[in-house]
């Protein structure tokens, strides 16, 4: 069973520090990771359509109606972090702060969500995760600039690899309806002729 603490101390192993036991601790180490775990979180979950963190969810309109240029609004989920797309390609949104716009009265939405269990995200996730909070604070946990470099790279390392995992596995590029959200490689190419 994964834990927040884990991927803490995933980090300040990396970066040769002490390890903690809680995020409530009385210790340097806890209060960095406990300041800025969350940030770097949904820092890192809004930077790719990351599987695991994907929902979807049918919309209902507010009562309340944009002043102008938009038919329609729709709250966000309270746990959206990253609108990915609609259920249908064919009408005009918007996203204004925690709201979308659009001139249809329901919507579907496909978003990344914030999940705060790690046990829901993947395991090269959980990874990319603590070696991203350990690049945010090594220089706060060591005082050293080459340490914190040498995280930021491999926290880079392991987002390309994890990004690359990720979008290679079990995608099926046919919607409901059977319309296709990829462009394959023989149609740009084509499509340049």
């Amino acid at each position: 069973m994964a834990s927040v603490v884990d991927i803490c101390n995933g980090a300040l192993n990396q970066l040769g520090a002490s390890t903690i036991l809680s995020l409530t601790e009385d210790s340097k180490n806890a209060r960095l990771c406990n300041a800025r775990y969350i940030q770097v979180r949904d820092s890192l979950f809004r930077s790719h359509p990351w599987n695991c963190l994907q929902k979807r969810v049918q919309l209902a309109s507010d009562t309340a109606t944009p002043a102008w240029g938009f038919n329609y609004q729709f709250t966000l989920p309270s746990d959206c972090l990253r609108v990915l797309n609609t259920e249908n390609y064919d009408y005009d949104y918007k996203i204004e702060g925690r709201k979308i716009v659009a001139n249809v009265n329901t919507m579907r939405i496909l978003y990344v969500a914030r999940i705060e269990d790690p046990n829901e995200y993947d395991e090269i996730l959980r990874e990319t995760l603590s070696s991203a909070l350990g690049a945010d604070i090594a220089y706060a946990v060591t005082s050293s600039n080459p340490v914190a470099q040498n995280m930021y790279k491999l926290f880079q390392d392991k987002l390309r690899e994890a990004r690359f995992v990720d979008a290679t596995e079990g995608y099926n590029s046919l919607q409901e309806n059977g319309a296709s959200d990829v462009i394959h490689s023989n149609t740009f190419i084509n499509a340049r002729y």
